[in-house]
């Protein structure tokens, strides 16, 4: 699930660059940088690419802290 995540951010970005560098503890906000209209295509990928909807209620920044994190509250939204 994880090198999907960095894939979605890294297409979501336009930057391959990304594929490599980032990890499972890289920062989603300071590491990757998504502007307002980025953070909003990336989370509807992660809908399409996971079957899932993510709860803006349930959903909190922290998630975002590591693609670990991320990937964790996923599994919680599946």
């Amino acid at each position: 699930m994880h090198k999907k995540v960095i894939q979605i951010l890294s297409e979501v970005k336009n930057n391959d660059d990304l594929l490599s560098s980032l990890s499972a503890s890289s920062d989603i906000v300071n590491d990757v940088g998504l502007d307002s209209l980025q953070m909003i295509n990336f989370i509807l990928k992660l809908e399409d690419e996971f079957c899932i909807e993510i709860d803006f209620e349930a959903f909190d920044y922290s998630h975002l802290d590591s693609i670990d994190k991320l990937c964790c509250f996923i599994d919680k939204c599946a």
